[in-house]
């Protein structure tokens, strides 16, 4: 090869590298996390250490909201050992948590907050109306525990604020720079919560116990699929936390309005009518209940019947999620 033809060869490559180089550069930086999630409780059941309760917050910060609070100081004492957080309990507890959200009023859910409330600092309580009445008038009161709310029975002691949510409207959340809109499930008798977490431009969709529509004869769920397909279309939905309780097996009549591997994947496939492909779409499965052969059943039974391409992701307790 000549020096001219060998010139005119280089030219090109730096013109081939300068047209394609940096789109190739850019195909491989990875999106910016928007959210860190802290599971401190991951199981349905009876294991009142590892009950329903995420710590999620904009990645980097530590101004948290505690998404269902079945299970606190246990979850909080396994993420400190496994190096999350680097302050003691109790000042997790006190300054990291910003405000509970509560799916409903099952014990489950929010037994951790019941329970540490003695030792915790003032901040807000979000939930529909029905649920922030259960507290009023059950757990908040002085022949069940003390009422450290600032509505129900007195004297009132106003360490807890309740905030309650109106359907579809969003919120923001006090003391962090997250917003939060909420959306109705129908959960057997009750009616259950999805948390729609909003930071800057990113959300993440945590839902509370929930019934498929199918059997719960609702069209819940096909409503927030509708509220969030455009999310997941302009690739700003970093994730969905829904719960699988049971293994296919279980009877219908026995699902007490919760969800299969087969009624998952039936609802992300209505989902994936309205919003498009789910591949690689982040679904962090939650509520899963014991005992052990069950739990490895429910998860061959996703894995199987995954045909749609999501990430499945099983939390454990005090491992951060970064999404």
């Amino acid at each position: 090869m000549g020096i001219l033809a060998f010139y005119w060869f280089m030219k090109k490559i730096v013109l081939l590298f300068l047209i394609f180089g940096p789109l190739g550069l850019l195909a491989q930086v990875k999106p910016k996390p928007a959210f860190q999630i802290v599971p401190l409780g991951v199981l349905g059941g009876i294991d009142e250490s590892n009950l329903s309760a995420y710590m999620a917050a904009p990645y980097g910060s530590k101004q948290y909201v505690c998404l269902d609070a079945g299970t606190l100081h246990a979850g909080i004492d396994k993420a400190i050992a496994n190096g999350v957080f680097k302050i003691p309990a109790e000042q997790v507890l006190k300054q990291y948590i910003k405000g509970y959200m509560i799916s409903h009023s099952h014990l489950d859910h929010l037994a951790g907050l019941i329970i540490n409330s003695p030792d915790d600092t003032a901040k807000n309580i979000y939930a529909f109306a029905d649920c922030i009445d259960v507290f009023k008038n059950n757990y908040f009161t002085w022949k069940a525990w003390a009422n450290f709310a600032n509505e129900g029975e007195a004297p009132a002691l106003k360490k807890y604020h309740y905030t309650v949510f109106t359907p579809g409207v969003e919120t923001p959340v006090e003391n962090t720079e997250m917003q939060v809109t909420a959306y109705p499930l129908a959960h057997s008798n009750l009616t259950s919560t999805a948390f729609l977490l909003k930071n800057r431009d990113s959300y993440l969709l945590y839902l509370g116990d929930t019934g498929s529509d199918e059997l719960e004869k609702s069209q819940n769920l096909k409503q927030l699929w509708t509220a969030i397909a455009p999310l997941i279309k302009s690739h700003q939905l970093k994730g969905i936390m829904i719960e699988v309780s049971f293994p296919n097996e279980q009877p219908d009549k026995s699902l007490f309005g919760h969800l299969t591997p087969r009624l998952l994947m039936k609802e992300l496939q209505v989902l994936s009518n309205q919003a498009g492909s789910l591949q690689g779409l982040n679904i962090i499965v939650t509520h899963l209940k014991p005992p052990a052969d069950h739990i490895a059943t429910i998860k061959q039974q996703l894995a199987v019947g995954n045909t749609i391409g999501v990430k499945l992701i099983f939390p454990q307790q005090g491992k951060a999620i970064v999404l």
